[in-house]
């Protein structure tokens, strides 16, 4: 069973994360990495956003740890575990913007990075930022074939209907030949946008059942990652068998790749729990050293 980690400490969802998390900073987040890194575990997540309302803040949480800053930091902790963005909001950048600095991070990394990417749903986020909110699925469209066709490439040239441009120098660039872009979203348009231009796909905020008859349904190209979470955080120390039902249930409906967050009462405990789960999941022994 391949596990990624939902980052602790990097946001603060009301009711996901846990209070050890306000009082934590870089060296808690630090030895979280490196532990998930030892153990096998896949990837770390982090998401963004620029500026939350007050009122959504209660809601959605307001803190959001800037990625690149954070992964940059990280990379430097670890040696194998890949760095997961999720997601991006497309419409807040210009794709050679991505291009560039999340290039920079997967050379320094040493070809780590996983671009995940969303159309965006915050509508004040994008006024404040200056973006069109209306249309946005189709400049998200325009923006992945434009990043497509733009990474891992010192001189880049795209031609679409919201992009265009050549005859420029993007350097440093991405090492990895091909970096693996995953697709957020909750409809089919979002699953066929992952097909069209993506490695993978990464839904949220759909039943389980759904989840499976959309990914049933879908023609998925050989590779093509379904990473779904395991929903609420979980206690491998404190309920195995809680647990391990847990990931199965996402693993029946179509996961390739499983994304967990997990109950802890200090960075200590939080390592403890990855360790438990690693031995749950087998992944500890793993001779690929990877989850």
């Amino acid at each position: 069973m391949r596990l990624g980690v939902n980052s602790p400490v990097v946001t603060a969802v009301p009711g996901v994360h846990s209070p050890w998390e306000r009082g934590a900073g870089i060296e808690e987040l630090g030895a979280v990495a490196e532990a998930a890194d030892r153990l096998g575990f896949d990837h770390l997540t982090c998401s963004e956003h620029v500026a939350v309302p007050a009122d959504i803040a209660e809601v959605r949480g307001g803190t959001y740890w800037d990625p690149l800053a954070t992964f940059g930091y990280l990379a430097a902790r670890t040696r194998r575990i890949r760095f997961a963005t999720q997601v991006l909001v497309l419409g807040y950048h210009h794709p050679l913007a991505l291009a560039k600095r999340y290039g920079t991070l997967d050379r320094v990394s040493g070809g780590r990075l996983v671009l995940g990417l969303g159309v965006g749903s915050l509508e004040e986020e994008f006024r404040l930022l200056g973006a069109p909110f209306e249309g946005r699925g189709a400049i998200a469209d325009d923006a992945v074939a434009a990043l497509r066709a733009s990474l891992s490439r010192r001189e880049p040239a795209y031609h679409g209907a919201h992009f265009d441009y050549q005859g420029l120098v993007v350097e440093p660039h991405a090492v990895q030949d091909r970096v693996p872009l995953w697709i957020g979203g909750r409809t089919p348009r979002s699953l066929r946008r992952a097909v069209t231009y993506g490695a993978g796909w990464v839904p949220f905020g759909l039943p389980l059942e759904r989840l499976g008859e959309m990914v049933g349904a879908a023609p998925l190209p050989e590779g093509f990652e379904v990473v779904l979470s395991a929903g609420r955080p979980l206690d491998p120390s404190g309920d195995a068998e809680g647990t391990g039902e847990a990931l199965r249930k996402v693993v029946r409906a179509g996961a390739t790749l499983v994304s967990v967050s997990l109950t802890a009462r200090s960075a200590d405990h939080y390592v403890e729990q990855l360790e438990a789960l690693a031995a749950l999941a087998g992944t500890a022994s793993d001779p690929e050293g990877r989850a």
